[in-house]
Formats: structure tokens, sequence, C-alpha cells
């Protein structure tokens, strides 16, 4: 978001007692309802905030129709020393990831490495709030995700959508703080190029395909007839690198989990892998952050390009977002209060207001 000075912050634990109170009137248990918050709302505070807040109106109509279920428990299809997979039954996103993570923790402690593969899982919001915390206990977190039901992105070379934006998260500690990736494989999302509509602009770059295949700024030719597509990560230029690693989430994800697009499934979800590894079974946790301090000395003191800042860290900046939003409140884009206000309206709590 821009111009983050003009807008008006709110304090961060009014938003999430407000997101928890608005999850619970919905239907959810105090624990679902308490992940869902918090997830949403670290999306905010980091800086990702077409997945923050934004969707918590979403996810709740989402559990007023049925899509995402409120109650339940994810069934295990299958299980290793070091690997599972879960059914997530379209159970909260947030939820069954923050679950699936302390497991697959739980695994890395005993062998080094634990993952869990989850099929029919709801959405799961923006995949780098879930990474400090695996940073900070020393351990990397690989996050990533699909939706099977929807697609948005063409395969390198083509018109017709295929997969969607298919992020892929990472966290891993240094002793100069956590590096936090959270990179799409298409170069523009779902979420945003819906926002970049509904304010009536154009994006920057040629980040889509019309209908015809030509390359455009405009938004809404990806809702024309015939339909446009997201450009895969690298554009014109480079997409095929982009496509290359679509379609290596998919296989991650959907083929992991064994239940995908070819089950033609419907409605709002994901499938999805986490994957925690403990360096300390590996290579020794000295020698690791050896490794990763010097890399982390090296960007720091890389010669900037003229006129631009100096080289920083992946997640440097989001971390100093959430830093200053715990301390002076957080800019929500302008679009989310109006949404909150009709949330409260809706469960008859009281609206959160600006500092």
């Amino acid at each position: 978001m821009t111009d983050r000075q003009e807008v008006a912050r709110h304090d961060v634990g009014g938003l999430r007692q407000f997101a928890i109170s608005a999850c619970t009137a919905a239907g959810l248990d105090p624990e679902k309802a308490r992940a869902v918050a918090e997830v949403l709302l670290e999306g905010d505070l980091m800086g990702h905030d077409t997945h923050g807040l934004a969707l918590l109106t979403p996810y709740l109509d989402a559990l007023a129709s049925g899509d995402m279920r409120a109650v339940g428990e994810p069934e295990l299809v299958a299980a290793t020393p070091v690997a599972e997979t879960w059914d997530g039954r379209k159970l909260p996103g947030p939820w069954l990831v923050r679950r699936a993570i302390d497991k697959a923790q739980e695994l890395a402690a005993d062998f080094g490495m634990g993952a869990i593969s989850i099929r029919r899982c709801h959405h799961i919001g923006a995949l780098a709030a879930y990474g400090p915390p695996v940073a900070a206990a020393g351990r990397m977190l690989i996050l990533t995700c699909s939706d099977p039901a929807t697609g948005s992105v063409a395969p390198w070379g083509g018109t017709k959508r295929v997969y969607t934006p298919n992020p892929l998260a990472a966290a891993w500690p240094t002793p100069a703080g956590p590096v936090l990736i959270d990179v799409s494989m298409s170069n523009t999302t779902n979420g945003m190029t819906a926002r970049k509509r509904a304010e009536g602009k154009q994006f920057d770059h040629p980040w889509l395909l019309d209908g015809h295949g030509n390359p455009t700024t405009d938004p809404n030719a990806f809702w024309a007839e015939p339909a446009g597509t997201l450009l895969p990560l690298g554009g014109i230029e480079a997409g095929h690198k982009g496509f290359a690693l679509g379609l290596l989430v998919e296989a991650l994800t959907s083929a992991l989990a064994g239940h995908g697009r070819a089950d033609n499934p419907t409605g709002w979800g994901a499938s999805v892998l986490v994957m925690v590894l403990d360096p300390a079974r590996f290579g020794g946790t000295d020698a690791f952050m050896r490794e990763t301090g010097w890399m982390a000395d090296a960007v720091h003191s890389n010669p900037p390009r003229p006129g631009q800042a100096a080289p920083r860290l992946p997640g440097e900046r989001a971390m100093q977002r959430r830093a200053e939003a715990m301390e002076k409140g957080v800019a929500l884009h302008p679009g989310i209060p109006p949404a909150l206000a009709k949330l409260a309206q809706r469960f008859e709590l009281e609206a959160p207001e600006p500092l």
C-alpha cells in the first residue's frame, strides 16, 4: 500500500480483539477464531494488506455459506515418522496451517525435518505471517499452496487459465534477524488485480494478458470475454521461469496431497505443503548461523546501485513495518475500515476506531 503515512492508524490489540469477536460471532470456537484473526492481522502488520483483514469478510461469508467449515478436526490420511497427509475438510486455513507447523516442528526436533501435506484446506491468508515464530525457534520453514478449484495463470506461451499464483514462502534465522520470503509464481495476484479494478487503476507494468494473449496493464482484462490471465513470474521476457516454478508448486501441493485439479473441486480452498527443517540435525546450528550470517553481512555491505537504497534481506522491511505498527498502530488500507464497520453492524459489535 502506498502513502501509509496519510492513513489513520488503528490499535493492534483492538483490531485483534474485534477480529476474534467477529469470528466467534460467526461460529468459530475460540482457538480457531484466534488463529484466523491473528494470521489475517499479521498480513496487515507486515504489509501484505490484500491478504490481511481485507479477507475477514470473505472468510466469514464462506462460513455462512458452508464453504468453510466451523467445526471438526482434520482427518489423518497417511503418516510416516517424518511426514503426514491431512484432509483439512475445508476447516479454517490459518488454524490448520498453524497446527501443521506445530506438528512439523515436533517431527523436526526428532528427525531433522517434518512435512505435513494438507488437501481440502480453506484459504490460508498471507504465507509470510507464519514464518517469524519458526525462525525465532532456530528452524527453517518452507510453506507453499495452490487453489485447485481456481485458475488464473496461463502456462508459458498459452492464453487459458490453468493454475493459481501459487505462492512459495520460506523463513530462516540469521544473526541479523529472520529472512522471510513470500513470492507468488505470477507477476501479481488475484487479490491485487481485483483491488486495482475496484479502484479504477492500471498496473504500472503489463502483468496480465488479455483474452487474445496480448500484454496489458488493464486489470479489467482479467474479467473480460474472452477472459484474460495473470502472467507467470518473469512476465513476457522471462515468464518461462515462473511457469516452471508454478508447476513445481502444483506438484508439491495438490499432487503430494493426492487431491487437486483432476478431482474437479469447487469452492474456495487450498492444497498446502508445510515443511520444517532443524539445522541442529543437519550441519549444526552454529554452522548454519555462521553461513546465514555471512550472507546477511554480504547483502548489507553490498554497494547500492546509483540512486537506490542499500540492499536488504527479504523480510526486513516487513519486520520494520510490523514493529512500527506495534508501537504506533497499524495503517490499514482505506478499503478495510468500512468493511470492518459493516461486520460490526452485522454481528452487533463495536467497530474499531482509529487512534
